[in-house]
């Protein structure tokens, strides 16, 4: 009798792409790039392109989300290229690896991220444009090098992230968002990498290596939002043209409020418990817990977002950013489980 799969045949041609760009978790690079633009307009003291400030809310969000797509896929594209070799010998079933996808399609795949990270950041400005171009250099040194330098890996990845988040507006003044992306993803992967016993191991010493790099990055983004804290001492306001106030340079800005950190902190102990719960269901460790810490520090990241917004009452952009969170999440679930399905299709018999 015939056998009829559930999965439709464009799925199933359409698989090897979306595991090799890993799409279904694009969204929490799309999250902090949003973050950054509706944080912008939603606080008068933080500069901003014309773009960015002043065109519709959508054109922003669309350029800079085509952005981070582009620079997100181009860094799983360069994954599976590099790694193709050595996930044949450990028998993995990557796209490339695999043969489902040749190393051409997946070069044109790269190739055509790259573009569409360009074409993205292009009319939000030339620096958007010289930052996403930069972040494309960037994330081709870390797969070349820095997987293999443990030390040096984590401390990139962590930059790559974060400055991802400022390609809409590289002169965001309150940079502790870009602080927390920065050291919750750094962290995420320390340990995915100890977990997932990923090779080569994090000796004690490319541990503090690790650390000293985190602590010489979080210096220079405190130092840096320190100095803009007050810089020009400029205030958009909604109506009306540019106005002056006088504020003093801080490590935490005077204008916004010291329990605007309260809901990020929360959300930070609510990952930790999260996480906490989902280790203790795994047993040991192994490439499969290293890859569940990392998808979950990944899937976490927009509700980071959403805590800075409710901190300083933008209850709006906390919702936009929410459902982002929550459809990511869907999202994933579901390609996932369709991943499953087009590779071993549940049939039944007429």
């Amino acid at each position: 009798m015939p056998t009829i799969s559930p999965v439709p045949r464009l799925l199933e041609q359409l698989n090897p792409y979306l595991r090799v760009t890993r799409v279904s978790s694009a969204f929490a690079a799309v999250a902090n790039v949003w973050f950054v633009v509706l944080w912008t307009r939603a606080v008068a003291q933080e500069p901003g392109t014309p773009v960015v400030v002043d065109e519709p809310v959508w054109i922003p969000l669309l350029c800079s989300a085509i952005a981070a797509i582009g620079l997100y896929t181009l860094s799983a594209c360069m994954n599976d290229l590099i790694d193709a070799r050595r996930d044949r010998a450990y028998g993995k079933d990557q796209p490339i690896a695999s043969g489902k996808l040749s190393t051409d399609a997946g070069a044109h795949v790269a190739v055509l991220s790259l573009i569409a990270a360009a074409a993205g950041a292009t009319p939000l400005g030339p620096v958007p444009l010289l930052l996403t171009l930069a972040l494309a250099a960037a994330i081709l040194l870390y797969h070349i090098i820095g997987r293999f330098v443990p030390a040096l890996g984590l401390a990139m990845v962590g930059v790559i992230v974060a400055g991802q988040m400022l390609v809409p507006n590289a002169g965001l003044r309150f940079l502790w968002p870009v602080w927390l992306v920065l050291t919750h993803t750094l962290a995420t992967f320390g340990l995915a990498h100890v977990l997932g016993r990923k090779v080569p191991p994090l000796s004690t010493r490319a541990l503090i290596a690790a650390i000293f790099g985190w602590v010489l990055w979080s210096a220079a983004l405190l130092v840096l939002g320190w100095d803009r804290s007050a810089d020009d001492a400029v205030v958009r306001t909604i109506v009306g043209p540019l106005q002056s106030e006088p504020f003093s340079r801080a490590i935490w800005p005077e204008w916004v409020k010291p329990s605007a950190a309260i809901p990020p902190a929360i959300s930070i102990a609510l990952f930790i418990a999260v996480l906490a719960r989902k280790m203790a269901s795994s047993a040991g460790s192994g490439p499969r817990v290293g890859d569940k810490i990392i998808r979950y520090g990944t899937a976490w990241l927009p509700f980071h977002g959403v805590a800075w917004m409710i901190g300083i009452g933008a209850w709006t952009q906390a919702a936009i950013l929410g459902v982002l969170g929550a459809a990511g999440l869907f999202g994933m679930a579901t390609l996932r489980e369709a991943y499953s399905l087009s590779s071993q299709p549940v049939t039944y018999r007429l």
